[in-house]
């Protein structure tokens, strides 16, 4: 099976040739890949075993004419009575008229349809003439738009599966099907669009969830050797003897998850194949740190390096930790919005004139006028509040840059293994020694006056809180408190005592940095906020978060904004406000008061919600598996991963029982020749 045109096809003419287009189905192996999204199952049961208002299947002896009713010229209503077992039962057929010169006296039905146990009636969807055993008991039901019917497309697959069928190649060796127990590719195809039944049909899927996860994973794979082999980098000789002095140097012991990801690192920047590598911890795991002083070890090489983070209040806080860490002959300097006039211009110049050692800034490092005298190693924080381009440009300001990728939104690792397939991952999985849980309560709404009394001492012991809201100002639409009425309401309960700040989306840069400023000063005590607030600030004297409706976040925000307290050594406490109405709004709010672990939330959170919301958009870069499901299927996930870096990185596309994979490979995937040799 290839990329034959399906106008070649016997039996698909034009008109059948553009329907199929609109569909996204240009070849016959677009048509063989096009699967049904749900099947139709026709179990027939005892009339006593029918549940009201379910989709049901019977079969019954037509005992009348059918009787039309008409309402107006277009609606009509078809009425047959059948003999089911020894009742009487009507099924129904809305705006079908057509369909009465179809039922003779005396033959039997079997009709599919929603049950009425009070009427003994069925609204019918579907019916066939003849019984059970005469129909067939698995029909597949295709995804549509456009003209096209179902029958149409199944009376196409039927078809061709029965002509190309002995043409359909196997891709995977032999092993490979008899390790996984997997039935070869053309049963495989048979059975997906036309089951016998459910065993031959799981078996079906799980054949191509394996498939399409490894093909995927093959192309992750070739482009992470390319990066490794293809794309030369820095070779960064550091000097092991000043960064182990840094180390030495820090207020505290690094834990052994961020000593074995500073050795990933470090290793990667010491090779000479360009580094792209994700670094993933939670909330305050010491990512930072991390990232300081793999930035110190590539200035000891004699390169230049970049720290590229979100907001400006961010970088300012950078910069603090940056001169309170590094040696003082490291020259740093800081360019953001708020850098203007004479001192841009000054930093400029000694950027271009390789003076500076590490800049850190906002979007403002990859404006036009900035040039680097030898860009070597760089650092993007929430890389993912960045887009593909804005990071490519900061990357293309270096000469082959070695890069660091940086997030706190805890990634499953099923989402890693796919958004990220393409780099190599670290990952701070562990906490600092004597970092105090923050302890986090689920309240209804009714138990606001305890909380805010709660606020209050909190705040008369010198600490300060935030009060997030999902929305801006009021909706109609979402019975949601929102930021703007709290922020007045707040004022009002704490007036002459506690000043409140308010931050959300619509306030402009400047106006968010004075709003922030104020809170981190505690010039102001409390600050509501949406969830702008969320990423990138360090207010260690804030020790209450309290979210309002927070039902309405996933897990992964709601651990985000959880993340902005606990900053501190003071015990700090997340409060949750929410009257859930549906089960997973509930099941959210108890597993965040029973884990403080991001990476167990973010496993929850795809499996609650799907992989297609983790980031708050659906621009990841996710892939668009057909069958393969990343909260269900890890398995099968991870099992490809591993076979494809085998297959990849021990070169046994070479080998000849891999030859029809390789041949599949070029013929539908756009791979440059020179990486599949």
């Amino acid at each position: 099976m290839n990329q034959e045109s399906l106008g070649n096809i016997k039996g698909i003419g034009p008109k059948m040739l553009e329907k199929l287009q609109e569909l996204g189905i240009f070849t016959l192996h677009d048509l063989m890949m096009y699967f049904p999204n749900r099947y139709d199952h026709y179990e027939q049961k005892p009339l006593y075993e029918l549940v009201h208002e379910d989709k049901v299947t019977i079969v019954g002896e037509v005992m009348h004419q059918p009787v039309i009713q008409f309402y107006n010229r277009k609606k009509s209503k078809l009425t047959v009575s059948i003999k089911v077992e020894n009742s009487v039962v009507k099924a129904v057929l809305f705006n079908r008229a057509f369909a009465k010169n179809h039922f003779e006296v005396g033959e039997v039905f079997t009709f599919s349809g929603k049950w009425d146990q009070h009427r003994l009636q069925i609204t019918v969807d579907q019916f066939k003439k003849g019984t059970m055993e005469e129909n067939s008991p698995i029909s597949p039901i295709y995804p549509l738009k456009g003209n096209i019917k179902n029958n149409q497309i199944i009376k196409v697959m039927t078809q061709v599966l029965s002509e190309q069928i002995d043409s359909i190649e196997e891709i995977l060796p032999v092993n490979y099907l008899k390790d996984y127990k997997l039935p070869i590719r053309k049963e495989a195809f048979q059975s997906i669009h036309f089951p016998p039944d459910f065993v031959h049909l799981k078996h079906a899927k799980r054949r191509f969830i394996y498939e399409e996860f490894l093909l995927f994973q093959l192309k992750m794979q070739l482009l992470r050797k390319k990066n490794k082999e293809v794309t030369k980098g820095n070779q960064h000789n550091y000097n092991v003897e000043k960064v182990n002095q840094l180390i030495n140097k820090m207020p505290f012991h690094l834990t052994n998850a961020q000593q074995r990801s500073l050795k990933e690192i470090l290793e990667d920047l010491h090779s000479p194949y360009r580094m792209n590598r994700l670094l993933q911890g939670d909330v305050g795991s010491g990512k930072t740190a991390i990232a300081i002083i793999s930035l110190y070890a590539a200035i000891t090489a004699g390169k230049q390096t970049a720290f590229m983070v979100p907001t400006e209040i961010l970088a300012e806080q950078h910069e603090k930790s940056l001169r309170q860490l590094l040696p003082e002959d490291v020259i740093i300097e800081r360019l953001t919005g708020s850098v203007k006039g004479k001192k841009r211009k000054e930093v400029a110049q000694n950027l271009e004139a390789g003076i500076i050692n590490v800049v850190i800034g906002t979007h403002a490092l990859i404006q036009e006028d900035v040039h680097f005298a030898n860009l070597g190693y760089i650092v993007i924080d929430e890389q993912h509040r960045f887009g593909v381009q804005q990071r490519n440009t900061l990357k293309e300001k270096g000469i082959l840059a070695d890069c660091l990728f940086m997030t706190a939104t805890p990634i499953p690792r099923t989402l890693s293994i796919t958004a990220f397939g393409d780099m190599d991952v670290s990952k701070i999985d562990e906490m600092p020694v004597g970092r105090k849980a923050i302890k986090t309560y689920w309240i209804k709404e009714n138990m606001m006056q305890r909380v805010l009394s709660f606020i209050d001492k909190e705040l008369a012991n010198g600490a300060q809180a935030y009060v997030v809201c999902p929305l801006i100002e009021e909706s109609d639409k979402l019975d949601i408190q929102n930021a703007v009425d709290l922020y007045f309401q707040l004022q009002e309960v704490y007036k002459d005592k506690w000043k409140v700040g308010l931050m959300h989306g619509r306030l402009n840069n400047d106006e968010k940095e004075r709003v922030m400023h104020s809170f981190t000063e505690n010039e102001t005590q409390i600050l509501v906020s949406t969830t702008v607030v969320e990423v990138g600030v360090n207010v260690p004297n804030a020790t209450v978060m309290m979210i309002q409706d927070a039902d309405r976040f996933g897990l992964s925000q709601l651990h985000q904004l959880r993340g902005r307290v606990g900053r501190g050594d003071k015990q700090s406490y997340c409060i949750l406000v929410a009257n859930p109405k549906g089960d997973t709004g509930r099941e959210r709010m108890r597993i965040m008061t029973e884990t403080t672990d991001g990476f167990v939330l973010a496993e929850k959170d795809l499996e609650l919600r799907g992989p297609g919301d983790i980031f708050g958009i659906k621009q990841s870069g996710l892939p668009d598996f057909k069958l393969g499901d990343l909260a269900h299927d890890y398995r099968a996930l991870e099992t490809a991963r591993n076979d494809a870096i085998d297959i990849i990185f021990h070169h046994r596309l070479r080998e000849e029982e891999f030859q029809p994979l390789l041949k599949y490979l070029k013929i539908n995937f756009d791979y440059s020749k020179e990486i599949l040799n």
